[in-house]
């Protein structure tokens, strides 16, 4: 019997030794140490900063002889960003102040009245904001929309949103207890055309190779803000150069491995913190129908509120994935736990959130406690305040719990696209 026995346990052992030899401590800490180093000044979009992080990760799926896509690992798009010169307006007849309007459009120039072909739609007091204005900003059609005075606070964030899809449509906001019967907006602008790039390598699937398992996260951040201390650069060690070392780090493992049935997809996002926008690019180059899961890395450098060897994963009632990374670290020490968080909304929050609203059981994988995480966007989110043993096991416990889906052994529930509220 205990022949028999130690038989069965040669494979995980073999499994735990090779991956123990690829996925190391000190590659995680040489990764990490230089995507959040000074020198990259914080990777906030069109600076030189989040150019040499794209090189760097690009060289890096080269040495893993990652396949390109298009002939390069930067999978290029446009966007524009623009800044407001004036802006006028009034409303049942009574004037605007300009600090009461935000304009989102990719135009020079808007002129609208309650003529126009404007969806109209109000945000009402003791409504989710932040729900409501991500649908908002994300509308296919024009749109004007009336904030309750409580919201005024959201003002200078919304006027600070970062740069616009090629796509965007005109959205704009304005502070107003009800919705008015005659108004008119005037706004002029200036708008620049430029490029942003998310870094894409794939390994192709040995039986499957039309059907998708992606890996993501997200590699810029906020860049030089407001000195603390001394220090001005937001480096994001944990948001989310942890989740983008964890994506380089699975890459070198299963190119080294080799055996992966179906498609393997790693994927470094542009732009998540300034609108998801690299992540919305992404999503539109496949059929949704192909993708099979998603594993998106979000903050994995701090331990969760379980502690070591834990890991929450977002929206985990909405497919069937959950349970299936469970399954696969039977035995192992580590454990995957539903969102702890379930007011943060963090399901709609990442770069995951445009394939789940496809229908893709598309999750973030996560550590960070959202209801105290102390470093979360500020300049103190350096490598020294992350645990990098306790990362190196998470990243480990990815790769074995994601096992039987790359192989095709398991292919998650879908999302129920009409189960989703925003």
């Amino acid at each position: 019997m205990k022949k028999i026995l130690l038989l069965l346990a040669l494979p995980l052992l073999a499994q735990a030794q090779k991956i123990d030899k690829i996925i190391t401590r000190a590659e995680t800490e040489r990764i990490e140490t230089y995507l959040a180093s000074d020198e990259l000044a914080g990777r906030k979009p069109f600076t030189p900063g989040i150019e040499k992080a794209a090189n760097f990760i690009a060289g890096e799926f080269k040495k893993a002889k990652l396949q390109k896509t298009n002939g390069m690992y930067l999978q290029t798009f446009s966007m524009f960003t623009s800044s407001l010169i004036s802006a006028s307006g009034s409303m049942d007849e009574k004037s605007l102040e300009a600090k009461n309007i935000v304009i989102i459009s990719k135009e020079s120039s808007i002129e609208l009245d309650e003529k126009s072909a404007y969806e109209v739609v109000s945000i009402q007091e003791g409504a989710n904001f932040g729900q409501n204005a991500y649908k908002i900003m994300n509308a296919k059609k024009p749109t004007i929309a009336f904030l309750h005075e409580s919201f005024a606070k959201y003002i200078p964030r919304l006027s600070g949103r970062g740069p616009l899809r090629e796509t965007q449509a005109n959205i704009v906001f304005v502070i107003a207890n009800t919705i008015p019967t005659k108004y008119q907006f005037t706004a002029t602008q200036q708008v620049e055309r430029l490029e942003l790039a998310n870094v894409v390598g794939i390994l192709p699937g040995k039986s499957r190779p039309n059907e998708y398992v992606i890996f993501s996260g997200h590699y810029d951040h906020l860049g030089i803000g407001k000195a603390v201390q001394g220090d001005s650069i937001y480096n994001g060690a944990n948001d989310d150069a942890a989740g983008t070392t964890a994506v380089m780090m699975l890459a070198k493992y299963y190119a080294k491995k080799r055996d992966n049935e179906r498609t393997l997809i790693f994927a470094a996002f542009t732009a998540e913190e300034s609108g998801g926008h690299g992540s919305t690019y992404f999503s539109k180059q496949f059929n949704p129908d192909q993708v099979m899961a998603m594993f998106n890395l979000e903050m994995i450098g701090t331990e969760s509120k379980w502690g070591k060897n834990s890991a929450y994963i977002t929206g985990y009632e909405k497919s069937s994935m959950g349970e299936i990374l469970k399954k696969n670290l039977t035995g192992s020490p580590f454990t995957f736990y539903p969102d702890p968080y379930p007011d943060q909304n963090l399901f709609y929050r990442s770069d995951n959130a445009t394939l789940a609203e496809l229908g893709v059981p598309a999750h973030t994988i996560s550590t960070s406690k959202m209801d105290s995480e102390p470093n979360y966007h500020k300049a103190s989110d350096e490598v020294q305040t992350l645990d990098l043993d306790n990362m190196t096991e998470i990243i480990k416990a990815i790769a074995k719990s994601a096992t039987s889906i790359i192989s095709g052994e398991d292919t998650p529930s879908r999302v129920d696209t009409t189960k989703l509220k925003k």
